[in-house]
């Protein structure tokens, strides 16, 4: 069972919720980032605080959540280390850990319901980086942001 940082902002506090009570029912030890309600807040500092447990290696995988899924991501993106994408599917899941060995995953509450967001959940967890011919690939997603120009 993987280690996870979860996190959301308001509008996407009650999926994150459920996918968190449902990781820990499968047995994965989940470290909730927040928002833990409904009032307004900023999706950039879940995304960083998630991304900032992954990239630390405080957890293995990242879960985000906001109302599409998008914003959540750009911002974890900013951390470098970090590989967030925004998924709407099993496939989507499935092909951007294969492909692109995504370490975050995002969801919109708004664009995909929970046991869809479950399922694809589970499919990243599940697949596993196929390296070969996207190695490079990742390597220059990686080198985009020298990492000097980062914050810690």
């Amino acid at each position: 069972m993987a280690r996870i940082a979860a996190g959301a902002d308001h509008a996407g506090v009650q999926l994150k919720d459920e996918l968190v009570a449902h990781l820990r029912d499968l047995g994965h030890d989940v470290v909730d980032c927040g928002t833990h309600g409904p009032d307004r807040v900023d999706y950039p500092d879940f995304g960083e605080a998630v991304a900032r447990k992954v990239a630390t290696g405080e957890a293995e995988m990242g879960l985000c959540v906001c109302g599409t899924g998008i914003g959540i991501a750009m911002a974890a993106n900013k951390v470098p280390g970090v590989r967030a994408a925004t998924v709407h599917d099993v496939t989507s899941a499935r092909l951007t850990r294969e492909h692109n060995d995504a370490n975050v995953i995002c969801l919109g509450e708004r664009l995909v319901g929970p046991e869809l967001a479950k399922d694809a959940l589970e499919t990243f967890l599940e697949a596993s980086f196929e390296e070969g011919r996207h190695i490079p690939r990742v390597a220059k997603i990686d080198a985009l942001l020298p990492k000097e120009e980062v914050a810690p």
